[in-house]
């Protein structure tokens, strides 16, 4: 089976050869590409990968109408820019640092730090534009049979809660649920257009939807997963399943008392489902209680890939099949992607480690 092919028939829950191999954020498209320390690695992803890129096309919050100014400086190692937004009821300031060695971004202030940060922040204007699915297409035109896009959006809660510091947020979400809620309410329009607009155009058949995380205990108790990410997700995969196309939803963290609320909102899959103690339900567990109603991407940590031996990731990778593989429904996927520059020998012989147990353990008779 192609890799296409072989993720179809596993998301439709038709038999397959062997379960799908993934390696989630990391895959040949984007800066690891152009990083020489990824080369062999992303050579060898065309051969033995079922491929799933993501196309982040999604745009929640467009502050057509409004004026945004950006000032870049250099501290030390780092990149600093600060980003001041002029919206009618007054500025918003963010600023955020990155240096050249991790691929990532640190927000060290953040939009809303009061009541009257959240009210400029809701009088920012909606004018909704066509969207651009550029990025879809180019992406299944270079992947071809090798995969399947993976169309990639975040949930209102997945747009607001950034827009705190996190421990902050958490304390909005307790003691002022209501403005919690208007900022939801404001994303989830945005969401929505632009996710239409990706169905409408023929983007799919899989949508990654990611942003439940932040509503997860310890941070949120059950009742704020409900609140606050179930009716804007349901909303979400309604819609996807109006076009005939599936819902992943995508959570770290502790999902063990929320997975009933994830079922809930009708979704098809999951992701990526940590180990006990970064999680706190076991491979097994899921399987045994959520395997009919959910497909299950994960369990192999990025920290395992990126620490062990080669003999360890062999190990691990037939424990996981041992508890998912039976049945189907399961893909075999790491739970973060590595973001050091430059790639450390170590966590690529395990990838390929990782590779080759995924295809010894993972055929079916």
């Amino acid at each position: 089976m192609t890799g296409r092919e072989r993720l179809l028939a596993t998301l439709r829950r038709e038999p397959v050869d062997r379960v799908p191999i993934s390696t989630y954020e990391l895959y040949p498209d984007g800066w690891m590409e152009e990083e020489p320390s990824y080369r062999r690695l992303m050579d060898e992803l065309w051969a033995r990968v079922d491929l799933l890129p993501l196309c982040g096309a999604f745009t929640a919050q467009d502050p057509e109408g409004i004026t945004v100014d950006t000032e870049i400086w250099q501290e030390d190692e780092y990149k600093v820019w600060r980003t001041t937004m002029h919206t009618p009821k007054g500025d918003l300031t963010t600023l955020q640092k990155e240096t050249p060695s991790v691929k990532t971004v640190w927000t060290v202030e953040h939009y809303c730090k009061t009541e009257e940060d959240i009210e400029r922040y809701l009088s920012i204007p909606f004018n909704p534009m066509p969207v651009d699915t550029s990025d879809f297409t180019r992406l299944e035109q270079k992947i071809g049979d090798h995969g399947l896009v993976l169309c990639d959006t975040g949930d209102a809660i997945g747009y607001v809660a950034p827009l705190f510091e996190f421990g902050e947020f958490t304390i909005w979400a307790m003691t002022e649920p209501h403005l919690i809620r208007a900022l939801c309410d404001q994303a989830h329009a945005r969401i929505m257009h632009n996710l239409r607009g990706m169905l409408e155009a023929g983007c799919g058949p899989l949508y990654r939807i990611w942003g439940p995380e932040y509503c997860t205990p310890p941070y949120l108790p059950p009742a704020g997963f409900k609140e606050f990410v179930v009716p804007y997700v349901t909303d979400m995969v309604e819609l996807i399943h109006q076009y005939g196309c599936y819902a992943r939803i995508h959570s770290h963290g502790h999902v063990a008392q929320v997975l009933d609320l994830i079922v809930e909102t009708g979704a098809d899959a999951i992701d990526p489902l940590e180990p006990p103690p970064d999680g706190d339900i076991t491979l097994a567990e899921v399987k045994k209680h959520y395997g009919k109603d959910l497909i299950l991407f994960g369990n192999m940590e990025l920290k395992f890939l990126e620490h062990e031996t080669p003999a360890e990731i062999d190990a691990r990778v037939k424990v996981m099949m041992d508890e998912a593989k039976e049945g189907g429904g399961f893909v075999l996927m790491p739970t973060a992607a590595p973001i050091n520059i430059p790639l450390s020998p170590k966590t690529e012989q395990n990838y390929f480690a990782y590779f080759d147990a995924g295809e010894k353990y993972g055929r079916y008779e």
